[in-house]
């Protein structure tokens, strides 16, 4: 324990050395202050009177979701880049045995790592998201329900994500893994939409399709969960937005995403393990 506690340590002490969560944190900032900014504006258009009943709700609640999914995306990224090279190109650099060497299991190293990692993510996934729900609760009064529910189903689409790119640095080059674990991120993007519009006009082919697809990459299910439980009823029943999934993933998603997810750590253990440094 205390040496996967050290490698976590480690982790993020390099993390910060190479300046990754400053630029993280400069980049988040930034991306609050532009939200803020067009929220506001359109928030003093919305304003009660004259207009539709229910129409502001529904404008504020589209601009937040909207923000939720710059947030979700970018969370994506940080989770399959930061990573990405942090087994196999210290493994490629042979700097891996300065650590191995030690008296520090293998398996402490991929934990400690997976913890740093991990720690980040979720700090940076409070930031932009508790930025964004903020930001549109100090204009305008406007929460989102059920967020409670809706960001942990984002956290573990990044846990998950992250932990592939962890999984893949064990065997493949820093390279391979990029494109693997983008790869597979696309796929479940375009899986999902071709199930939504597959469950929108009824086409049961395309349904399967994108199910299959979420079976086997559960991102952008863990998304669209999260995107209607964060959605007014009047706005996700009507599918008055593109963030109101026509087909929702059922509960029994987030539990196969967990076990994928406990299953590819697993498999970073075991392949790092075997593994000729």
């Amino acid at each position: 324990m205390n040496g996967t506690l050290a490698i976590t340590y480690l982790t993020m002490h390099e993390a910060l050395r190479r300046r990754v969560l400053l630029v993280a944190t400069v980049l988040a900032l930034g991306f609050l202050a532009i939200f803020a900014t067009g929220f506001y504006f359109i928030n003093v258009e919305a304003r009660p009177g004259g207009g539709v009943p229910g129409q502001r709700v529904i404008t504020l609640a589209f601009l937040v979701m909207a923000g939720l999914y710059a947030v979700n995306f970018l969370v994506v990224m940080m989770a399959a880049l930061m990573p990405v090279d942090t087994l196999s190109g210290e493994i490629r650099s042979g700097a891996i045995q300065s650590l191995v060497t030690k008296p520090v299991r293998r398996a402490e190293v991929v934990l400690g790592k997976w913890l740093g990692f991990w720690l980040i993510l979720m700090g940076y996934l409070a930031l932009t998201a508790g930025g964004v729900l903020l930001v549109a609760w100090l204009i305008s009064g406007y929460l989102p329900p059920n967020v409670a529910l809706g960001l942990p189903l984002m956290a573990l689409e990044g846990t998950f994500l992250l932990t592939l790119s962890i999984a893949g640095g064990t065997r493949l080059s820093t390279l391979t893994n990029g494109v693997m674990v983008f790869g597979l991120y696309g796929l479940a993007f375009i899986g999902g939409w071709v199930e939504q519009v597959g469950a929108l006009f009824g086409n049961a082919t395309a349904s399967n399709v994108g199910i299959f697809t979420s079976l086997l990459v559960p991102s952008e299910a863990l998304w669209h969960l999260a995107a209607y439980h964060m959605q007014p009823a009047l706005m996700r029943d009507l599918a008055l937005t593109p963030f109101s999934p026509a087909a929702v993933p059922s509960g029994a998603m987030v539990v196969w995403a967990a076990g994928y997810t406990l299953a590819a750590l697993l498999l970073a253990l075991w392949q790092f393990n075997r593994r000729d440094l």
